[in-house]
């Protein structure tokens, strides 16, 4: 699939320890599925996860689920060997946790070639620092790890997560001034389905791209929130038809429900399109 129209509405995160769950992934509804060689497996259980993560992705067909592997950071003792341990491999990208500068999407470029690199947003200094981590030029996608936010603000839960919308906004702009994919945090009550749409309402309204998960349960209420709706579609077909009517009668607006029609609405409406033809192409698979 061309990645520039690939979806990722939900980012499911897979400990690359447990071979059963590594097993069911294949299967599920997730447009993309992170493989976690850091916060999901203990210390202990390291070098054996990475080989085992690389022995299944070796020999696993996963169909059109992009295949993400979240390694350790070089900070740490597996670092290194986890990276080296994927280059070459084929997978869609390299997520390198607590990206906090340019300098360490670097460290990790410098030792692997030609893989698309993606970057967890979750430090304060990742924050401040977010514009120029997403111009790095081996960067393609970027995962805000609220949890972690949260802890280093020692901020409070709030279902309308008030705390932490300087830190989205400013990786949502860089993101988008960079033209990478964007992907909002977790949602860790993973049996309250109202909150977790909510959230991620929230989030699709802010303009994330999708929503990392923690449960399979998780996938449809995602999936959902950041497709396009029918009405949505709907009114992207009808603002192009009359936008088109209006330029062969030699008018450079159209007005639709009441509301004046221009060029960037249309640009908006062909990308809704195509990203509900990229979802169907997705499911056709």
């Amino acid at each position: 699939m061309d990645s520039a129209a690939r979806p990722y509405r939900s980012v499911l995160y897979i400990p690359g320890s447990k071979g059963r769950a590594l097993e069911k992934a294949r299967d599920l509804a997730a447009d993309a599925i992170i493989f976690d060689l850091e916060d999901a497996v203990a210390p202990e259980e390291k070098p054996a996860a990475r080989a085992l993560l690389h022995e299944v992705l070796a020999s696993t067909d996963f169909g059109p689920r992009a295949r993400i592997v979240r390694v350790n950071g070089l900070d740490t003792p597996w670092g290194a060997d986890d990276i080296a341990a994927f280059a070459g491999t084929d997978i869609d990208a390299l997520l390198i946790p607590k990206v906090s500068s340019a300098a360490d999407v670097q460290a990790v470029a410098g030792r692997i070639a030609g893989l698309p690199l993606w970057a967890m947003m979750e430090t304060a200094l990742g924050m401040l620092n977010a514009a120029e981590i997403a111009a790095h030029p081996r960067l393609c996608g970027m995962v805000m790890g609220t949890n972690d936010l949260a802890k280093e603000l020692g901020s409070r839960f709030r279902a309308d997560r008030l705390p932490l919308i300087a830190g989205l906004g400013l990786c949502l702009l860089a993101a988008k001034a960079h033209g990478l994919t964007i992907v909002d945090g977790v949602y860790n009550a993973f049996k309250d389905d109202e909150g977790l749409r909510a959230e991620c309402a929230q989030g699709r309204d802010m303009g994330f791209d999708g929503k990392t998960l923690i449960h399979p349960a998780q996938l449809a209420i995602a999936n959902a929130a950041f497709a396009p709706s029918e009405a949505e579609l709907d009114l992207a077909r009808r603002q192009i038809a009359a936008f088109d009517a209006a330029m062969t009668a030699g008018q450079g607006v159209a007005v639709v429900d009441g509301k004046i029609v221009e060029n960037l609405h249309i640009v908006t409406a062909r990308q809704v399109l195509a990203k509900a033809g990229a979802i169907a192409a997705l499911n056709a698979n």
